[in-house]
């Protein structure tokens, strides 16, 4: 691949990996912010994203994979719109966590790492987001909400999807 000429980012994205790769003595360093913004605007890590990535800083695609598959924030299968992250942590766990959890489930239809049907909305266990004190805790892309309840989890999908339909993002609700 040309990387002149042809990428799989937009070019802002492509500039900011250029801009990364030239903080860092070793290219390799910039590694896990690439990947993170190439999920962040690909949606996922497939392998052309792999490819590109390795290619950009010099290391193998296998290289790659064996840092990506480290961290959990990093997925090679594409989530919804809005991936829900809820905290199942000591901390969200003692506070209710697993009921707020089921009740996701229900709500959106789907089970642990599932994808909604229309794309808006995937879900997952995850360890501690950092929000102990104000727990139990999810994430939802990078927004919090914390110190949930069960009864609180339609109003939050409710709010996500009114911004997909906004956006254009889902067809139907």
């Amino acid at each position: 691949m040309n990387l002149e000429t042809m990428t799989l980012f937009s070019p802002q994205l492509a500039a900011r990996f250029d801009a990364l790769v030239k903080k860092y003595p070793l290219k390799r360093s910039a590694l896990i912010p690439m990947l993170l913004y190439a999920q962040d605007e690909i949606g996922y890590l497939s392998d052309a994203v792999v490819a590109e990535v390795a290619e950009r800083i010099g290391i193998t695609e296998l290289e790659v994979r064996n840092v990506a598959t480290y961290y959990s924030m990093l997925r090679f299968k594409p989530a919804g719109k809005y991936n829900v992250q809820v905290c199942t942590n000591i901390s969200c766990m003692l506070r209710g966590a697993y009921d707020v959890y089921e009740r996701f489930q229900e709500e959106l239809g789907i089970g642990p790492k599932g994808v909604t049907a229309d794309g808006v909305f995937s879900l997952e266990e995850v360890e501690c987001i950092g929000a102990c004190c104000w727990a139990p805790a999810i994430q939802v892309n990078y927004d919090f909400h914390d110190e949930l309840k069960p009864e609180l989890v339609p109003g939050i999908l409710a709010g996500y999807r009114g911004k997909a339909k906004a956006e254009g993002k889902v067809a139907h609700a």
